[in-house]
This record gives C-alpha cells, sequence and structure tokens, in this order.
C-alpha cells in the first residue's frame, strides 16, 4: 500500500492512497474515497472523519510533529 498523511494547521489529517482503515477492534471502516479528511479535534459528529467542526470552536493544531519538552537529564541532540 502506498499513501501519504498530511496534517493541515488546525485541521484535520488528510490521507492519500491507497489504505485501510480499521476501528479499534480491527474491523474495516469503508472510507468510499482515496483521499479522506480524519478528525484532529475530537468533536466531529462523524468520527473518525472530520466534519469541519474545528472551525466552530478554533481548534489549534501544527502541521508538523509536536515533541514533548526535554527532561532534565534527557542527552541533547548534537
Amino acid at each position: 500500500m502506498t499513501s501519504t498523511i498530511t496534517p493541515y494547521e488546525d485541521g484535520p489529517l488528510i490521507v492519500r492512497g491507497d489504505f485501510e482503515l480499521r476501528t479499534p477492534e480491527g474491523e474495516p471502516i469503508d472510507a468510499a474515497r482515496d483521499t479522506i479528511a480524519l478528525c484532529r479535534c475530537g468533536r466531529s459528529a462523524d468520527k473518525p472523519f472530520c466534519d469541519g467542526t474545528h472551525k466552530t470552536f478554533r481548534f489549534k493544531a501544527g502541521t508538523g510533529r509536536d515533541l514533548p519538552p526535554a527532561r532534565p537529564g534527557d542527552p541533547q541532540d548534537a
């Protein structure tokens, strides 16, 4: 399978390509298309898909990986 997942700033994860979507129990979810938007805000009425609800309460999320803050004693990157 070949797919890409793109986090949109303050919005959903866009999944494109050949992928399988499953419930936590392993049951398949029919995506019905090759490009889908997955909810990141947790408030969509159509989970796991995005329904645009994030816009109504100004959901904020970046496009990069959020790293936890460094802890004292953690090795530093060179």
